[in-house]
């Protein structure tokens, strides 16, 4: 994670002199305000990179003579044959397109995104998956 945080902290410093320079020159609000904003989400996000590196172990992509198989493990615990985010998807993409057509087709998308939200949430409590 240490080096993860010092890119995000050097792009931070890039765009921060991008901000600078295009904001003399150009003179234009609009661009100039996105990339200091730019900046700011990448600083961010590399101080909390940089803060989090110094109270975890170091990891493998710290160390200069790690192999790939270093890190190499479990990442966690997926859902094999959950139909939940087909649900929230398509109610997000109903929620979504409601903006385009018309408001009244969130009254439609409102429950597939609770099913899906509700059925993803409790979808280990019962049935044959309740034990894992």
């Amino acid at each position: 994670m240490k080096i993860q945080g010092k890119m995000f902290i050097w792009l931070s410093v890039f765009i921060l002199a991008v901000a600078i320079v295009y904001g003399l020159w150009s003179k234009e609000p609009a661009g100039t305000t996105a990339l200091f904003l730019a900046f700011g989400l990448c600083i961010m996000v590399g101080y909390y990179l940089a803060f989090t590196a110094r109270r975890v172990d170091t990891m493998a992509q710290d160390n200069k003579e790690a192999d790939v198989a270093d890190e190499a493990g479990e990442l966690g615990f997926f859902s094999p044959h959950s139909w939940q985010p087909l649900l929230l998807g398509l109610g997000g993409a109903f929620a979504f397109l409601s903006i385009a057509v018309g408001w009244w087709l969130m009254f439609f998308s409102a429950p597939f995104i609770l099913i899906g939200l509700f059925g993803w949430v409790f979808e280990y409590y019962r049935g044959e998956n309740r034990t894992q």
